[in-house]
């Protein structure tokens, strides 16, 4: 999967009832979220004051996307998006 140089600040649609993201949206795009790969929980791996982070590998309409929140900055950023390609 081909990261971001630099993470791009994403806005997050939340379902509260099945506890996971519906869609993610950025710039002038925005996708639906299919199913959650994973989750990775750094928020006991870091100290307060930098702020630790949630990570979420994710299937989208468009193909995998990897999220994570920054809680220093209190922000879902999009870290990577591997678009999947037509088959030949």
């Amino acid at each position: 999967m081909a990261s971001n140089a630099t993470p791009i600040p994403a806005r997050v649609h939340w379902d509260r009832d099945s506890a996971r993201p519906t869609s993610i949206a950025w710039g002038g795009a925005q996708v639906a979220v299919t199913a959650l790969r994973g989750v990775r929980d750094e928020r006991h791996a870091y100290p307060v004051d930098r702020g630790p982070r949630l990570t979420l590998d994710l299937e989208t309409s468009r193909g995998r996307a990897v999220l994570s929140w920054d809680a220093s900055r209190r922000r879902w950023f999009l870290d990577a998006l591997e678009e999947e390609r037509p088959a030949a």
